[in-house]
């Protein structure tokens, strides 16, 4: 009887109700019809007429049947080259059925077993873009953002000079943007509800932990508005003061030199402040 394939005969046809019961002999005589019939669906066929079969259906976009005609090939030839590149071609299948998580194991089980091959770093690269292509607004949990990260950096870092290496850095300055769109988000939060401390915390890690993007300028004007919250003038100072030097014609300074005049102050570095020692900002 073929791999896999399941007779389920039941007792109740068997042996129906009212009716003579059958003989073994006709039961075995049904088993074995059922195995001779799965047996005769079983050909092997060349590696070749296989795999271009699984590509056929993958440019008719049929991706879960492509999926499946890449693991026939490497089923039925599992020591030649087609069935490494049928490995492969079956997580990019996943992919572009938008089954992530298929995907993803497929190509982790090539780099596997292949982890020398001339295109494991698309291996790599698809568990990256598979990662990626589920992240979600900043108002959810950002586990896939974090996964698509380390990702991307994975690729970057094994293969610089990769046509993927030159994606995955463009995707890599999104996720961060993202990452640092979720620690706004959190801060914001905080901060509407005159948790102050803990709005400052989410808005340094911005800073900090995500300084080259978009979010760094309202950062810093939030630092300047939780800091005048809680009186630390000096702080709130130096905030307003980084923003103006590194961001001059942002509308977040102006927002900000008008929260300092309200209350009489004016844009000043404390050289102490972490704020300086990042932004290495000379005055």
């Amino acid at each position: 009887m073929g791999a896999g394939r399941v007779v389920n005969i039941s007792l109740r046809s068997v042996w129906p109700l009212g009716r003579p019961r059958w003989s073994v002999f006709a039961v075995l005589a049904l088993i074995a019809a059922a195995c001779a019939a799965d047996e005769a669906a079983y050909v092997e066929r060349p590696v070749e007429q296989l795999y271009n079969e699984a590509m056929d259906s993958l440019l008719d976009g049929n991706y879960g049947t492509a999926a499946l005609n890449f693991d026939e090939v490497e089923r039925q030839h599992p020591y030649s080259i087609w069935a490494t590149r049928a490995q492969l071609m079956t997580s990019f299948a996943y992919y572009q059925a938008n089954l992530y998580d298929d995907a993803i194991l497929a190509a982790e089980r090539f780099i596997q077993l292949h982890p020398g091959f001339d295109t494991v770093d698309y291996a790599y690269y698809l568990i990256a873009i598979s990662y990626y292509e589920q992240i979600v607004d900043v108002g959810r949990d950002q586990r896939m953002t974090e996964l698509a990260l380390k990702s991307l950096e994975d690729v970057v870092l094994r293969f610089p000079e990769s046509d993927y290496a030159r994606d995955a850095r463009l995707k890599i300055d999104l996720a961060r943007d993202h990452l640092a769109g979720k620690e706004m988000s959190i801060g914001r939060y905080y901060l509407r509800q005159g948790q102050y401390l803990a709005a400052i915390n989410r808005f340094r890690a911005v800073i900090e932990t995500y300084q080259t993007t978009t979010h760094v300028p309202e950062a810093l004007h939030r630092l300047t508005e939780s800091y005048l919250a809680l009186g630390v003038a000096t702080e709130a100072q130096t905030a307003a003061a980084v923003l103006g030097y590194n961001f001059p014609g942002s509308e977040w300074y102006i927002d900000s030199y008008e929260l300092l005049e309200g209350v009489s102050l004016r844009p000043e570095v404390d050289k102490g402040s972490f704020l300086s020692r990042i932004f290495n900002t000379v005055f």
